[in-house]
C-alpha cells in the first residue's frame, strides 16, 4: 500500500518543477555538416556547433564593434605585433554528457590541442579532418603561426611569423573554438576519433542531446556555463528547409523563432498580434562565383560579359523584394576600405555580346548554373534567381543549364572546383574587410576550397597579405581598395546583393538580437508563458 501511494505523494512536488522547464524552438533552414566545426565552412554548421556548444578565446561584440573577453579574460600584444599572451578564465567547465565526464576544468592544454591539431600535420588528430581545415588553411595559419606554447596552467603565448592585423578578430570565428584535450585523448585511446563530429563536447551555453539529420537537433542548457545558465532549459533546432513552412510553424507555435524568412514573410506578419520581426544590416554578400579555372570562364572578357548580361535590378526586386542593397563588390558600402570609385557593371547586353565576340565566342557557349534547392538569407528564392540568370545569359548567346544540388553536396563539390557558375553567399565573422578578401580571393584559399572563383593572382595575393601585415588602417584601406579594383576588373564574381538580416519571432520571445554576421546567440533568450 505504501509503495503504491508513494508516487501520489511525490507527484505534486514534481509537477511544478517540470512545469517550469522552458523550451525554445528555432526553425532553421538546413542540417549542419557535422559538429566538428573546424572541418567545415558553412554558416549552418557554425550556428549548430560553435555558436551554441563552444567558445573561443575572444568574442566580437556587434553592439560596440569591439573584441571582448570570452575564454581568455585578458590578453596583451607585443609592440612588433608578433607575440600574443592570453590569460584564461579559471572557472570554465566542459560539458558532462553520457559519453564524457570531465575530471578537470579548462586549461591551456585545451587551447594547445585545439590549435596544434589544425597547424601540425604530424599531430595525431590532424588527419581526422579528411578534407582539411578550410578556414585555418585559407587564413594561412600554418605559415602564420610560429608557435603556441603553454606559459602556465591558465596562460599561453601565440607567436606569429609575421604581423597580422586581423589575427585577434579571426580568433572570434567559429573555427577557432576550443575543444577538450581530455575528451580528445579519450577518443584517441579508444580509436574513435570520428565521434568528435557526432558527439561533441564544448564549454558553451548548451549541451548536445540528439541530432536527427534533416529533422531536429536537441540541446539542453549547460547548468555550469561560466557566463551563467541560459534562460531556457531546452533548445530545439527544427530543421525546416522551406521558408513557408517555417512561417507556418511559427504561427502554430511550433517554433518561437524562424530564421532566414523570405522578404514577403516580413510583410505578412506585420498585422499578426502574436508575431514580431527583428533585423539588422548584414555584413554579407550574395554573389555568383565564376570558376576562372573552367574554359571559357578563364577569359576576363567572358566573366565581364556575364556581369554585363545580368539585369541585377530586376533580380533584386524579384528575389529580395527590395530588402537588400545592390552589391558592387565583395563587401557592403559601409565597410571601411570600401572602394566607392569603382564603376561596377551596368546592365548592357550589347556590350556583353561585343566582349564575347572579342573573346572568340560570337556564337556563345554552354555552361552550368549551380544553386541550392531551398531558400536562405543570401538566396531567398534559388529557383527564381537561377532562372533569371539563365534567361539573361541566353539573351547574349550563353546557354546555361541549371543544376539544383542539395546544400551539403553543393558545398563539397564547389570546394572541389566542380562548378561553373555558383549561387553562393559569404558572411563576414567580424567587421574586418579581410574577412572577405583572404577566404574568397587568396591563393591559399584556392587550395582550401573557399575561393569559389578559383583565382590565384600574385599581385592580388600580395595586396591582401600586405594589408593583413599592416597595422595602419589608412594604409590597409589603400591596399584593399586596389585589391577591389583587380577583383572587379577581373570580374571574379557576379556580385548580387547585401541583404538585411531578419528573424521572425513570437512575441513571447525576448532577448534575441539578429547578428550582422549570421551568428546566433540563444543564451539570454527568454520565452514567456
Amino acid at each position: 500500500m505504501r509503495l503504491a501511494a508513494l508516487p501520489l505523494l511525490i507527484a505534486p512536488f514534481l509537477l511544478p518543477a517540470l512545469a517550469q522547464a522552458s523550451t525554445l524552438s528555432v526553425c532553421t533552414e538546413a542540417s549542419p555538416d557535422g559538429f566538428d566545426v573546424v572541418q567545415y565552412n558553412s554558416l549552418t554548421t557554425t550556428n549548430a556547433s560553435a555558436d551554441v556548444l563552444m567558445n573561443r578565446l575572444v568574442d566580437f561584440d556587434t553592439a560596440s564593434g569591439k573584441l571582448v573577453p570570452s575564454l581568455a579574460e585578458s590578453w596583451t600584444v607585443s609592440e612588433d605585433g608578433l607575440t600574443y599572451d592570453f590569460t584564461l578564465r579559471s572557472n570554465v567547465s566542459f560539458h558532462t554528457t553520457p559519453y564524457f565526464t570531465p575530471t578537470r576544468q579548462l586549461t591551456a592544454d585545451d587551447v594547445l590541442f585545439s590549435f596544434q591539431r589544425m597547424l601540425n600535420a604530424d599531430h595525431p588528430w590532424h588527419a581526422v579532418a579528411a578534407s582539411g581545415y578550410p578556414h585555418a588553411q585559407s587564413m594561412q595559419w600554418p605559415s602564420l603561426i610560429k608557435n603556441v606554447e603553454k606559459t602556465g596552467e591558465h596562460s599561453l603565448r601565440i607567436t606569429l611569423n609575421r604581423p597580422d592585423a586581423t589575427f585577434l578578430a579571426i580568433l572570434s570565428m567559429g573555427f577557432a573554438s576550443i575543444y577538450s584535450a581530455e575528451y580528445a585523448d579519450q577518443l584517441l585511446a579508444a580509436g574513435k576519433q570520428e565521434l568528435l563530429n557526432s558527439q561533441p563536447v564544448g564549454t558553451g551555453p548548451f549541451v548536445l542531446k540528439r541530432f536527427q539529420k534533416d529533422a531536429v537537433i536537441r540541446y539542453s542548457a549547460n547548468p555550469n556555463y561560466f557566463a551563467g545558465k541560459p534562460a531556457v532549459d531546452n533548445l530545439i533546432y527544427a530543421i525546416t528547409p522551406d521558408a513557408n513552412v517555417r512561417l507556418q510553424k511559427l504561427r502554430r507555435g511550433e517554433c518561437q523563432i524562424a530564421l532566414s524568412p523570405k522578404p514577403q514573410d516580413i510583410q505578412a506578419i506585420k498585422n499578426d498580434p502574436n508575431l514580431q520581426s527583428a533585423h539588422t544590416a548584414a555584413f554579407m554578400t550574395a554573389f555568383v562565383g565564376i570558376n576562372s579555372q573552367h574554359a571559357p570562364l578563364d577569359k576576363p572578357q567572358v566573366r565581364q560579359a556575364i556581369n554585363l548580361a545580368f539585369d541585377k535590378a530586376s533580380y533584386l526586386q524579384a528575389v529580395f523584394e527590395n530588402s537588400a542593397e545592390v552589391a558592387n563588390g565583395p563587401y557592403p558600402a559601409n565597410t571601411w576600405s570600401y572602394n566607392s570609385e569603382l564603376p561596377g557593371y551596368a546592365h548592357d547586353p550589347q556590350k556583353a555580346k561585343a566582349l564575347l565576340k572579342e573573346a572568340g565566342l560570337e556564337n556563345g557557349f554552354n555552361t552550368t548554373i549551380w544553386t541550392r534547392p531551398s531558400g536562405s538569407l543570401l538566396n531567398p528564392n534559388p529557383s527564381m534567381g537561377a532562372q533569371l540568370l539563365q534567361a539573361d545569359l541566353a539573351e547574349v548567346g550563353i546557354k546555361a543549364d541549371i543544376r539544383v544540388i542539395e546544400w551539403g553536396e553543393l558545398i563539397r563539390r564547389a570546394k572541389a572546383g566542380e562548378h561553373d557558375l555558383l549561387f553562393m553567399g559569404w558572411a563576414g565573422d567580424n567587421g574586418d574587410p579581410d574577412n572577405f578578401l583572404t577566404p574568397q580571393f587568396s591563393c591559399a584559399s584556392v587550395e582550401s576550397g573557399l575561393n569559389f572563383a578559383r583565382y590565384c593572382d600574385p599581385t592580388l595575393d600580395k595586396l591582401i597579405s600586405d594589408g593583413k601585415a599592416n597595422s595602419d588602417q589608412a594604409e590597409r584601406s589603400r591596399l584593399y581598395k586596389e585589391a577591389q579594383r583587380i577583383i572587379q576588373e577581373q570580374a571574379l564574381w557576379l556580385p548580387l546583393a547585401h541583404p538585411t538580416a531578419y528573424a521572425l519571432l513570437s512575441k513571447k520571445v525576448s532577448g534575441y538580437t539578429v547578428s550582422p554576421f549570421g551568428r546566433v546567440d540563444f543564451s539570454k533568450v527568454q520565452v514567456s508563458r
